[in-house]
């Protein structure tokens, strides 16, 4: 085993050195501070702050307007502002009744009922949206980002597009076959 060799220790004339380094380093000079800027008479107008939100785009116009008697025959794209129920056909006969039960800004949550299946869907969040599919077999859904373009007809199918707005009415596109 080898013997530990000591540690080295300052010596006073080592700490005066560095005491005297440091204390130059901070010191300040003797010279006077620049001239603060002369005022200015001249007004500038607000900058928008960076980050700040702009207001969101208002809702794009539905074919139908706000009308749910556009939807009784299956195939409508309304403007969706309060709670409202729609009739329609269903496929394989019958009918379907959908339920919007709340709707808002970056929101719209509904119920679809048939005898063929119920469902219930619902998005929040700003884009975003639900796909029900409404078939003799049953019903399935699927949520998530989504755009307010107009879904394209399927066989046997009736499909139920719901999109959120930032303003408040939901987007709602009802397409069959």
């Amino acid at each position: 085993m080898r013997p530990r060799s000591p540690r080295p220790r300052a010596t006073p004339t080592a700490l005066a050195a560095l005491t005297a380094l440091t204390l130059a380093a901070c010191s300040s000079t003797d010279e006077p501070d620049p001239a603060p800027p002369a005022p200015s008479n001249r007004t500038t107008a607000p900058h928008p702050t960076a980050g700040s939100p702009e207001p969101p785009a208002p809702a794009p116009p539905a074919a139908d307007g706000q009308d749910p008697d556009a939807c009784t025959d299956g195939n409508c794209e309304i403007t969706v502002t309060k709670p409202v129920t729609l009739h329609f056909p269903a496929p394989g006969g019958g009918r379907a009744t959908l339920s919007v039960t709340e709707v808002g800004p970056n929101k719209i949550e509904y119920e679809l009922k048939s005898a063929n299946g119920q469902s219930k869907a619902g998005a929040s969040g700003p884009d975003q949206g639900c796909l029900t599919y409404l078939s003799a077999n049953g019903t399935g859904n699927s949520c998530g980002p989504l755009t307010t373009i107009r879904p394209t007809p399927q066989p046997d199918t009736v499909t139920i597009q719901t999109t959120t707005t930032p303003t408040g009415p939901g987007l709602l596109h009802i397409v069959s076959p």
